[in-house]
């Protein structure tokens, strides 16, 4: 799927370490900063994230969360004053590279926002717009089908298909979002701070689908709420003030026993 996004002649790198989990890497950040205009959002910010796995992002407000997460697929590219430097590769490839096209790139990385953005049109056309707007135009009926189902949304809506999404319940219309994400079959999803502006009963309906998707997918979470992060995630990065990241590893060992004592004391609410 990704033979627009690599070129030809790269290698796949596959790396291992106790921060992936001994998983196959997919992505990876190298000496990672990001610049809007003279302020910088992330700081010299180096991991891996591991394929078919949960990544969750914590941190404070304002310590780069979201910018990282929007760095994976260059949604910070529509931001004229943003500059970044150092490498992030997906698959070994740096996609900061001029030979990478962004559409090619969003295709095989798709993204879910933090509150639920349906289009005014059918459930139907919401989902087919994801493919479309990729050039994608056969078996429809079928993709959009697998999409919903994959969202857990088909049944809920299978029978008025033609109903507007902006008539479904907040969690329902996050996961026709979600089906509209994963419609052209991406390897990645980031999804940025997903359940913020939905109840606890939507939020554990999102929370339970987020770990089947990462049985097909990888998944980038953002998330403010630490207990989500420690419910769903295999693996926790901690950001703090500065953009910097602090410490990665297995979430378990994250809540548990960080390294780091800034993360502890972070995780255990003396600051941030």
């Amino acid at each position: 799927m990704n033979e627009a996004l690599v070129t030809d002649g790269i290698t796949h790198d596959v790396t291992t370490d106790s921060a992936s989990i001994n998983g196959e890497t997919i992505l990876e950040a190298e000496d990672l900063s990001v610049f809007y205009g003279e302020t910088r959002a992330l700081n010299h910010v180096s991991m891996t994230i591991p394929e078919r796995q949960v990544t969750a992002i914590i941190g404070p407000s304002g310590c780069g969360k979201s910018t990282f997460l929007r760095s994976i697929n260059r949604m910070n590219d529509l931001i004229s004053s943003c500059r970044v430097e150092g490498e992030l590769r997906f698959r070994g490839k740096n996609i900061y590279d001029t030979d990478v096209d962004p559409v090619a790139l969003r295709r095989a990385i798709g993204m879910v926002f933090q509150r639920p953005n349906p289009f005014p049109k059918s459930i139907y056309d919401n989902v087919a717009y994801g493919l479309k707007i990729q050039g994608i135009e056969d078996n429809m009926d079928h993709r959009v089908e697998q999409a919903l189902r994959r969202a857990a949304l088909w049944d809920e809506v299978a029978d008025d298909l033609s109903k507007s999404g902006l008539d479904l319940s907040g969690g329902q219309q996050q996961r026709l979002c979600i089906a509209r994400a994963i419609a052209p079959d991406p390897e990645v999803i980031l999804m940025d701070e997903p359940a913020s502006a939905l109840d606890p009963v939507a939020t554990a309906q999102i929370e339970d689908l987020i770990e089947e998707l990462a049985e097909q997918y990888t998944v980038v979470i953002v998330t403010h709420n630490m207990q989500q992060a420690a419910r769903i995630s295999d693996l926790t990065a901690v950001f703090l003030t500065g953009g910097e990241l602090v410490e990665v590893g297995p979430t378990a060992q994250i809540f548990g026993n960080p390294e780091n004592q800034r993360v502890e004391d972070y995780i255990t609410g003396k600051f941030g």
